[in-house]
């Protein structure tokens, strides 16, 4: 009887695990595979494009902005189709713009693999990222929901704001942080925070729920765009970091261990940095002893766990154990990656 007891006992457990496997499979990571399906389906038979579009979306990331939007939209699962559109919209939306952002960085490599621009030209780029962005529009109209065509058409909107306000802002070290700020948001945050609310929308009219993943989502973009900066100094990086260090630097971009740097320098620092701007030959090794020797990387950084602290607490407002895990391990991911 004993032993009938246990080996039911080991069998109970073993199959509660499969149970737990299963279930993670089936919900987040499985929806996710779901979006990439949708994305990759009723593609155009043009040669041209099937090899353009392939070629973009063979690599897969963290896909951030769909899992916000998943996130989000599981406070209510009934509206799965929705959801994984939604989903897919936005992947797409960001892709589009990554794939303009490189022609106007001129970029050579994206995620890890040389850029369309580079491969094609920079033609082709504008074209498949038309094409791309005409594609996430066509599957928004299937949501039928007008508060979301709302906010997605303000929030690309607001994305080509911030692309030209940076533009405008090239090798402008008088800028200051809250301006700074203002291109994070607008850059990156607002896809973020636009992804969380139409995936908020779409499943709950809960006003306070909605409220707390936008601005959560919003302020895990600009986390994610000061921690993309550090990265740009090699701040952390992993071995398997797929981006040239100090680029952004050499394209004049004013980021945040530059912004504090330069403001806590006097004499010679404050002139080196001036003419590191926009350069393509600097001496790495003293630009990065100067953005340390001033403070650049311990204020961004300091930044970023301030920024940490204030979404933790406003996650925790969110009514739900499970999306509120979810958005705390999304948090911790965009402040401690190292690619």
């Amino acid at each position: 009887y004993a032993l009938m007891r246990n080996l039911s006992i080991v069998m109970y457990n073993f199959a509660l695990n499969i149970y737990k496997v299963i279930k993670k499979i089936n919900t987040l990571e499985s929806d996710l595979i779901k979006v990439e399906e949708l994305i990759k389906k009723e593609i155009s038979g043009e040669k041209i494009i099937l090899d353009l579009y392939s070629y973009i979306f063979k690599t897969t990331g963290k896909k951030i902005r769909p899992r916000l939007s998943l996130i989000s939209s599981s406070i209510d699962k009934r509206k799965y189709k929705k959801r994984i559109t939604l989903a897919a919209v936005i992947e797409l939306l960001h892709t589009a713009t990554l794939v303009h952002d490189d022609v106007v960085d001129n970029s050579k490599v994206r995620r890890g693999k040389r850029s369309v621009n580079d491969l094609w030209s920079n033609s082709h780029s504008v074209l498949i990222g038309d094409y791309i962005y005409s594609k996430a529009f066509k599957l928004m109209t299937q949501l039928e929901d007008f508060r979301i065509l709302d906010e997605l058409a303000n929030a690309t909107n607001d994305i080509s704001k911030g692309e030209l306000v940076q533009l405008n802002a090239i090798n402008n070290l008088q800028l200051d942080l809250k301006e700074l700020l203002r291109i994070s948001y607008l850059k990156t945050g607002r896809l973020f925070e636009a992804s969380a609310k139409c995936g908020a929308m779409l499943c709950t009219d809960n006003i306070k729920y909605i409220k707390l993943i936008s601005e959560s989502s919003r302020d895990i973009g600009t986390l994610f765009q000061i921690r993309d900066d550090l990265l740009d100094y090699g701040h952390n990086i992993s071995k398997n970091f797929n981006k040239p260090i100090f680029q952004d630097i050499r394209e004049g971009k004013i980021t945040y261990p530059l912004l504090f740097a330069y403001k806590n320098s006097s004499g010679p620092d404050k002139k080196s940095l001036s003419s590191f701007l926009g350069k393509q030959d600097i001496d790495e090794k003293k630009l990065k002893q100067i953005i340390i020797k001033n403070k650049g990387i311990e204020m961004s950084v300091d930044l970023a766990n301030t920024f940490h602290d204030q979404i933790t607490r406003k996650i925790k407002l969110i009514n739900n154990k499970l999306i509120e895990k979810e958005m705390l391990e999304l948090l911790s991911f965009a402040l401690v990656r190292s690619k």
